[in-house]
């Protein structure tokens, strides 16, 4: 007998092209639902001054804890290191590609640069990176949709652009990047290039999940996510992590930075796949408990917003 599967998505043309590749590798009766969240509505705005990253999963996660949906896609970079009471990840997906992508119409790549040339982004890892290789760059803000970045940046309103890769080549628009950032030297958010298929606890072994299961996936960003969780990695905290699975070891790089880039933090360090994911998270827990150590109060300053 078919399934029926509601799935939760925003309505962005990304978020709809994720959800409905999980929607056809569920299967049939999988059916999307459009929601509408808070992070949708206030695109004029920096996530870090109107609530962070969870105003992009706050409705949808209530629409699936009220039995509206039976699941939710959301991009788990997007997801807070911890979430509601009652609900979990019940599968992540194999990743897409996690680096982040320089875009300019200009410009050949991010060295080539002119002095003082407008940078676009509104994720504070990504400006704080770029200042740490180039602080004479001007940082401006630019939230919205990849088609609205775009547009800005054919407007003229920056140089250049820096975007995640994953959601380029999903779009069908990977050729647009003109070089992609080295994951280890600026490693990206933590999840990025990853998709999070969120359920209530008592779905979570629900048959129709096994399709949407990739262990190496799942290891490589739970060590990331556990670097996140030590730093209390939000919209305004600058921390990177790059996680992968090679040679039966889970590798792992996590930095974090000060908004203005003048200080960088960084820790590498492996744990064996045979500890499975609470090795992947221990692993991140204790790279991003020593950043956090050796920052001292200058990350607890910003960290707070400071």
């Amino acid at each position: 007998m078919t399934q029926r599967v509601r799935i939760g998505t925003r309505g962005s043309k990304l978020a709809l092209t994720q959800a409905g590749w999980v929607r056809d590798k569920i299967g049939e009766g999988a059916t999307l639902v459009t929601i509408t969240t808070s992070g949708d509505r206030l695109s004029d705005r920096r996530l870090a001054d109107v609530g962070g990253k969870g105003l992009f999963t706050k409705e949808i996660e209530e629409a699936l804890i009220d039995g509206r949906i039976d699941c939710a896609v959301h991009s788990l970079k997007d997801m807070p290191a911890g979430g509601p009471v009652g609900l979990t990840i019940g599968a992540i997906p194999e990743r897409e590609d996690p680096r982040d992508a320089f875009v300019s119409e200009r410009f050949a790549s991010f060295e080539s640069l002119p002095k003082r040339a407008r940078l676009g982004t509104a994720s504070l890892r990504r400006a704080a990176q770029a200042l740490h290789r180039r602080p004479d760059l001007e940082i401006v803000p630019s939230r919205g949709n990849v088609d609205t970045r775009l547009a800005r940046l054919t407007a003229g309103e920056f140089d250049a652009v820096l975007l995640a890769m994953a959601g380029l080549k999903r779009l069908g628009l990977g050729a647009l990047a003109r070089t992609l950032i080295d994951p280890v030297g600026a490693p990206p958010a933590p999840g990025q290039g990853a998709l999070a298929i969120q359920v209530r606890e008592e779905d979570a072994g629900a048959s129709w999940l096994a399709a949407l299961k990739h262990g190496p996936t799942m290891l490589a960003t739970e060590a990331e996510r556990g670097a996140m969780a030590a730093l209390e990695g939000s919209c305004r905290t600058a921390v990177g992590a790059y996680g992968r699975v090679e040679w039966g070891q889970v590798l792992l790089t996590v930095e974090a930075l000060t908004p203005d880039g003048a200080r960088r933090f960084r820790r590498e360090g492996s744990s064996d796949v045979s500890r499975g994911v609470a090795g992947a998270r221990a692993l991140g827990l204790k790279l991003g408990e020593a950043i956090a150590a050796e920052g001292g109060e200058s990350l607890v300053a910003w960290a707070q917003g400071a």
